[in-house]
């Protein structure tokens, strides 16, 4: 069985969202070292005014992912490899190796304060259901302009993508969105135009804080944000987690290419489900569990059970006479 690790990005925030995480010592640990490390009540950082920045959200999506990882990996359950979709990268980068927790902090935070600053208000992000890639790309190509810039953002799946742009652009491409035919064309709680061209100067910042943390190679293929592709070295994870920001996120690639990699179960960290829905509705013959929906001691039984029935089936596989060879 292989097993991959995905970490959610900023919209898949909630309310109390570090305050509901499982119940489990690699949990309580991981919290007392976010809140030594930053020097700050972490229980502060998830109720409703905090969530209104965006500095908070992602910080606590950092927690809260490298939290349940850690739980997970406690169950001796391991993954073969990890995605992160945007801010998730960094949680992916500190479950692979690549980074630590305590390096990933500061740069979540000043990345958090760096997108904030561009744009303290007026920009977001919205997304389209039922309109492929190169429909929505022509779309925002008719609406943008130098005064209401959008661009495409996420390619979350075939027909959902996400834009980025001012808050004019965004609500003039979901009327046309839903005029052409789109199932659903919604704001996503998120304040700022990630991944897209408005951010370059947040990437260039990012860049530079990043060269000065050291970054080992992963012990398991990391997804990248860009290419969506299996990166195994240190300096070219280092490259899409300073600049994916600026760039969009092929995360559907990212995804077909861990099943390609021989993934038969996804298990999406706290507190996501937005690809667990995804895996579902797209990419068939793989199973997708949300550690928010279901539960950690239901993840760990169900990536047991798989472990086993893999086992099982390697071992008929070897023996000449198909049965199952003696212990």
């Amino acid at each position: 069985m292989s097993v991959a690790f995905l970490f959610p990005g900023q919209g898949a925030q909630n309310e109390g969202l570090l305050h509901y995480l499982p119940q489990h010592s690699e949990v309580t640990r991981t919290i007392a070292e976010a809140r030594t490390l930053l020097g700050q009540d972490i229980g502060a950082l998830d109720n409703a005014e905090a969530l209104q920045s965006t500095v908070a959200v992602q910080t606590a999506l950092l927690i809260a992912g490298v939290a349940t990882a850690r739980a997970l990996m406690a169950e001796k359950v391991l993954p073969a490899a990890v995605a992160g979709m945007s801010i998730g990268a960094f949680g992916a980068a500190v479950a692979c190796g690549t980074l630590s927790f305590a390096d990933a902090l500061p740069l979540v935070q000043l990345r958090g304060e760096l997108m904030q600053a561009a744009f303290p208000s007026g920009y977001g992000l919205a997304f389209i259901e039922g309109l492929d890639e190169i429909r929505v790309g022509n779309l925002v190509e008719q609406i943008r302009t130098a005064e209401s810039p959008v661009y495409v953002s996420n390619i979350n799946a075939p027909r959902q993508i996400v834009v980025a742009g001012s808050d004019a652009a965004l609500a003039a491409v979901i009327a046309q969105a839903l005029q052409y035919g789109a199932r659903r064309a919604e704001r996503l709680a998120v304040t700022v135009p990630s991944h897209c061209l408005l951010l370059q100067p947040v990437a260039d910042r990012l860049e530079k804080a990043i060269s000065t943390h050291p970054l080992r190679p992963p012990a398991v293929p990391y997804m990248s944000n860009r290419g969506g592709r299996a990166l195994y070295d240190a300096d070219a994870i280092r490259e899409d987690l300073a600049t994916s920001v600026a760039h969009p996120v092929r995360w559907f690639d990212a995804l077909e290419v861990l099943r390609e990699l021989g993934t038969n179960l996804f298990i999406e960290l706290a507190p996501g489900h937005v690809s667990t829905n995804l895996v579902a509705e797209s990419i068939p013959g793989v199973r997708a569990i949300s550690i928010a929906d279901r539960g950690l001691r239901y993840a760990a039984v169900v990536a047991a059970r798989e472990n086993r029935g893999s086992e099982l089936t390697a071992r008929l596989k070897m023996s000449p006479s198909g049965h199952s060879p003696a212990a």
